[in-house]
């Protein structure tokens, strides 16, 4: 598909861009906020306040601490997808890139499943399993793909369809664990636990940090890999980096969240319609706001229904039909450079 680019002269540091940090970090703090204060429970803004500061009524701790480890592991969750996601699309100048394109949900999810329906599911196990997997599978796709960026989607696809087939058939033999495997596939926090967010806190930190260390390189790949070269770029020096901590990214929110569709997709299209292409206020401005939509995607699976939804249904639901608007506004980027 062949989409149009437009690289702004955006230096990261213009007063329009320092407003918008500020907006998006405002609107973010509301938002964890608000996932803290709104639940089924009966509980409210002013409840969560004096928890923290030393009520010592147990149900609310209780409720205040569920919400808080859950909030800051979907905060974590968005910032890693969406760091993933740019990195993508601009190493392969693809607007279609996501996180997964190179295989890591169908990794993952083969690695969960194995678990689940070996009866080792403790949730330990379920990351573990899940994160080497998609290791694994973005090492794989990239020994079969190395020779070109083209070869390495085509690879990423090859081996998202495999392992796809193989989730399908272990679903399939899982019997009465299946609907445990569909909902660990499907995304969700409902098993968050300070356990997930010590886990993945250290590798999204380093992740992130790298990509956004290496934006002005991925503005440079924007234009070509000729053109990388011709200003000091080390083209498959940087391939290498930016695969290796985006896989790093993506595998540790799957490992502790499910698959989450679109987030990696659309956060950093959207954020393109208001800051442009340079990936140094780009990276920093998707990530801010990932922070904001997360915990709001949050507060809307555990409080649409009776029960509780998962979270990569609501992401679908909210990410396909705003990818399409882009698509008609043709607010997208050039493959072909």
């Amino acid at each position: 598909m062949n989409l149009t680019i437009r690289m702004t002269r955006a230096t990261g540091t213009t007063p329009k861009n320092y407003a918008i940090l500020g907006l998006l970090i405002i609107v973010g703090l509301a938002s964890i906020i608000l996932s803290v204060s709104v639940g089924s429970s009966d509980i409210n803004f002013w409840d969560v306040v004096k928890t923290i500061f030393g009520d010592e009524n147990a149900t609310l701790k209780s409720i205040v601490d569920f919400r808080l480890r859950r909030t800051i592991l979907a905060v974590i969750v968005g910032a890693a997808l969406t760091t993933a996601g740019c990195a993508m699309q601009s190493l392969f100048r693809n607007p279609l890139a996501d996180p997964y394109i190179l295989g890591v949900s169908s990794g993952a999810s083969v690695g969960a499943a194995l678990v689940i329906l070996l009866g080792f599911a403790s949730s330990l196990n379920i990351i573990t399993a899940a994160f080497f997997s998609a290791i694994i599978t973005v090492y794989l796709v990239y020994q079969l793909g190395k020779t070109s960026t083209y070869s390495l989607l085509l690879a990423g696809v090859a081996m998202a369809t495999f392992l796809s087939g193989i989730t399908s058939l272990l679903i399939y033999l899982a019997g009465k664990d299946m609907h445990q495997v569909v909902f660990w596939i499907m995304g969700g926090f409902w098993t968050a636990s300070w356990l997930k967010v010590k886990i993945v806190l250290l590798p999204v930190f380093v992740g992130i940090v790298i990509v956004v260390y290496n934006s002005w390189k991925l503005n440079a790949i924007l234009l070509g890999e000729e053109h990388a070269a011709s200003v000091g770029v080390d083209v498959n020096r940087l391939k290498r980096i930016i695969i290796t901590f985006a896989a790093l990214l993506t595998a540790s929110a799957v490992s502790v969240s499910g698959v989450i569709g679109f987030v990696g997709l659309i956060i950093p299209h959207a954020m393109r319609l208001v800051v442009g292409e340079d990936n140094r206020i780009l990276l920093p401005t998707a990530i801010l706001f990932s922070a904001a939509f997360m915990p709001l995607v949050d507060v809307v699976a555990r409080t649409a229904v009776s029960g509780e939804l998962p979270v990569g249904i609501i992401t679908a639901l909210l990410g396909a039909p705003f990818f399409i608007y882009l698509l008609r506004r043709g607010k997208t980027i050039d493959a072909s450079g």
